[in-house]
């Protein structure tokens, strides 16, 4: 089946963040259909973008839903976060997510950190939810909190997975999928490509996380920028995106549309 037929999905982006919000409205919409985008998984961070998050899905049928508080936004959440996410969770269409652990952003508070991602994990797990996860130099805590908290049935996605090549086993054995976002292709990034040479093929899935992780020149469809004029990350990358994943793991660009299809089906729908 070609890959026209087949589509592109994303497993992890952004597209309520204030930096696409021009694009969309000026014809953003269209052009993800057009590029043959089937699904994007819109991941909020906070209580203050989870609504925006709601109305993407409203109007847009690409979109699936997904709510969770980032480990980088622990220390501002209001004191009913807990009761508004069970809220947002009552969508028949949403996931948890993103939520995660985080040491290097500076002043992190890894204590409400982990207390966040325990409920929002234990959430996820009652309700049968896909969950997106994020993970920035705390691998061995985030292994030891999944065997504490108990496999997934559902699963869950280490969206742009950085971890060690030798954790991908063990993630996997916890229900873990893994997302390659285009920042990877950057000749710097060769400890994470590496790691994608464990990950097995029917845990493989694709993101941009636009509006970040900035892939290089080779794998921009669309160069965009900010208001402010700094350089932002398309969803229409994600195309060239799965075009160097095919490549890197010996697979024409269709093998791997079906599979990452397949993939994201298994997880999100």
């Amino acid at each position: 089946m070609p890959v026209e037929t087949i589509g592109f999905f994303d497993a992890h982006c952004h597209l309520q963040d204030e930096r696409l919000a021009d694009w969309l409205a000026s014809g953003g919409e269209e052009a993800i259909r057009q590029a043959g985008i089937r699904k994007v998984v819109v991941n909020g961070t906070h209580p203050d973008d989870w609504s925006r998050v709601g109305e993407l899905a409203d109007r847009l049928d690409f979109v699936k839903p997904s709510f969770g508080l980032h480990p980088w936004r622990v220390d501002d959440r209001p004191g009913d976060w807990k009761n508004q996410l069970e809220v947002c969770l009552e969508r028949s269409d949403a996931a948890v997510g993103e939520i995660g652990l985080d040491r290097w952003i500076e002043g992190h508070d890894i204590e409400a950190q982990v207390e966040a991602f325990r409920f929002q994990y234990r959430l996820a797990r009652e309700r049968q939810l896909p969950i997106s996860i994020h993970c920035l130099r705390a691998w061995g805590l985030l292994r030891d909190l999944l065997e504490e908290e108990g496999a997934s049935e559902r699963g869950f996605l280490l969206h742009s997975y950085g971890g060690p090549a030798e954790m991908v086993d063990a993630f996997a054995a916890l229900g873990a999928r893994f997302s390659f976002s285009g920042s990877f292709a950057r000749e710097s990034k060769s400890k994470k490509r590496a790691a994608f040479e464990r990950v097995p093929l029917e845990r493989l899935l694709i993101e941009t996380d636009a509006p970040d992780m900035l892939g290089p020149d080779a794998l921009l469809e669309e160069r965009l920028r900010d208001r402010e004029g700094r350089p932002i990350n398309s969803p229409l990358n994600l195309a060239r995106i799965y075009e160097y994943v095919a490549e890197m793991r010996g697979m024409s660009l269709n093998d791997l549309a079906a599979v990452a299809r397949e993939n994201f089906e298994d997880l999100f729908e």
